[in-house]
């Protein structure tokens, strides 16, 4: 489980930079249980080396210049070795924006943890601070009691962390699909 907060916060941390966690789309078949906008890929999971029993994001969704507190629980079937890798992906609706793949075992270390991640069940809790440069998220419930007011500037995003062993054995795969309002004096306050 140690690697499924690698993984999340792989997945997590640029949307949260990013501020994509206005309104979650989400699919319940796939939906992973929790306060958070994750999901399992639509793809087989039953041969995956991680099963993923909860995630929970405080707040959810996450707040500029706050901290974000995740907690994951789940089970871990087998050790992941040194090469380990993560095919991360984002998309504005079907324009990809970034498609890149990292070290699975030098990006856990930004979360206090290193490789091999031994097999068992798995709970983790982990502190994240997100700058204040978020742009602001707008609540669709919450709308017109507090003065957001969503344009035309805003836009579909799906951020996947797709996980692999060295030897290509597939771990997990997470995605979270979201909108994202882009007023405000955020990163991308002028449309794209």
């Amino acid at each position: 489980m140690r690697f499924s907060v690698a993984c999340l916060s792989a997945c997590l941390a640029p949307a949260a930079a990013l501020g994509i966690f206005s309104d979650v789309i989400a699919n319940e078949d796939l939906k992973i249980p929790g306060q958070s906008p994750l999901e399992l890929c639509d793809s087989e999971h039953a041969d995956d080396i991680i099963s993923i029993e909860r995630v929970d994001l405080a707040p959810n969704p996450p707040a500029a210049g706050q901290e974000l507190l995740i907690k994951a629980r789940g089970t871990v079937k087998e050790t992941i070795e040194e090469g380990a890798y993560v095919l991360l992906e984002v998309k504005y609706g079907l324009i990809r924006l970034l498609r890149t793949t990292a070290d699975l075992c030098e990006q856990i270390s930004n979360v206090d943890l290193k490789c091999p991640i031994e097999a068992g069940a798995m709970e983790i809790t982990k502190t994240v601070d997100l700058p204040k440069e978020i742009p602001p998220v707008c609540d669709p419930l919450a709308l017109r009691s507090e003065g957001c007011v969503l344009t035309h500037h805003q836009g579909k995003y799906t951020v996947q962390a797709d996980v692999y062993t060295a030897d290509d054995k597939h771990i997990t795969c997470l995605t979270a699909t979201v909108i994202f309002n882009m007023g405000g004096n955020g990163f991308f306050s002028n449309e794209l």
